[in-house]
């Protein structure tokens, strides 16, 4: 059975950092960018990274700088390390991910993980 195991997230002081993380279990990506959203209270959900089944990354401009997301095709996880982070990122994130299958790719969203930034 396919699983999408989101981790990470919690409340930290600006300036600081957090890790989030999406596992796979039960499939494999496919090749379709996998993508990080946050979404802040009473908004819709706004990406924050893409990145390609090569690796490449790309950023919306507010974190650009500060957020890497990466990806391991092996061990089908995407990671999302935040650094220097500020208030303003507080927002529930999310990542969604694209699983191989045999007719054509499934899309998987995590639960969601609260991240909240003081100052």
């Amino acid at each position: 059975q396919v699983r999408l195991w989101e981790s990470g997230g919690g409340s930290v002081q600006a300036g600081e950092s957090l890790t989030l993380s999406c596992s796979l279990t039960g499939g494999t990506f496919a090749t379709n960018p996998t993508v990080w959203y946050r979404q802040f209270p009473g908004k819709q959900r706004e990406v924050v990274a893409q990145t390609t089944s090569a690796g490449v990354s790309t950023y919306d401009d507010s974190v650009k700088g500060r957020f890497t997301a990466s990806r391991d095709n092996l061990k089908n996880t995407i990671v999302l390390q935040m650094d220097r982070l500020k208030p303003e990122d507080t927002a529930v994130y999310s990542c969604k991910v694209s699983v191989a299958n045999r007719f054509r790719p499934v899309e998987y969203y995590g639960q969601g993980t609260q991240v909240t930034v003081s100052s």
